[in-house]
């Protein structure tokens, strides 16, 4: 990631690394144009970006990394604004676009309770497959124990309205508008 957001989050900085985040995307051309249908879609897949959160890539790379950080941001600005109480942490560590450090998109531990999670940004068609694959990596931590809260947090519009995901114990789905 070429702008500085913060890996760790709180009531302190959030708020200013959601807005320096959109600041960078308002950096971004919003004009892509061909004279065909393969041109445009050969631009999307190769041409390479100069302005944003992702430099060097292209606009579809740096729009699948984008549209994930969102939903990690605005996800973890709804926990630590206390929207899901019995997820209670001061700071979550998260990573953003293709990082790799952590073992989890998204850490927290506090006392006795520890978090794992993952977050994706997919469309309805995708969101079964995205979810099985999350779960699936959730739920082979050798280290889940009755403390370990596991959460899904994934974008609002990948799921019909009304959508209810089957109970599992300490799973959380975490249900994110990024469009704010």
């Amino acid at each position: 990631m070429d702008i500085q957001i913060e890996s760790r989050l709180n009531l302190e900085n959030i708020d200013r690394n959601i807005d320096e985040y959109r600041s960078s995307l308002n950096e971004m051309e919003t004009k892509i144009s061909a004279s065909n249908i393969i041109d445009l879609l050969t631009s999307i897949k190769r041409d390479i970006v100069s302005k944003g959160p992702y430099k060097n890539v292209t606009f579809f790379e740096a729009a699948n990394r984008i549209m994930t950080d969102l939903v990690i941001l605005y996800g973890v600005k709804d926990l630590l604004s206390g929207k899901y109480p019995n997820i209670i942490f001061p700071e979550y560590v998260v990573e953003f676009g293709n990082e790799n450090k952590n073992p989890f998109d998204i850490m927290a531990e506090y006392k006795e309770e520890r978090l794992i999670g993952e977050a994706f940004n997919v469309s309805k068609s995708f969101f079964q497959g995205k979810k099985s694959t999350a779960l699936k990596k959730l739920n082979h931590d050798q280290s889940i124990d009755d403390k370990t809260i596991r959460i899904l947090m994934y974008n609002r519009d990948a799921v019909e309205i009304g959508y209810s995901p089957k109970y599992m114990k300490n799973l959380y789905h975490i249900v994110v508008d990024i469009i704010s």
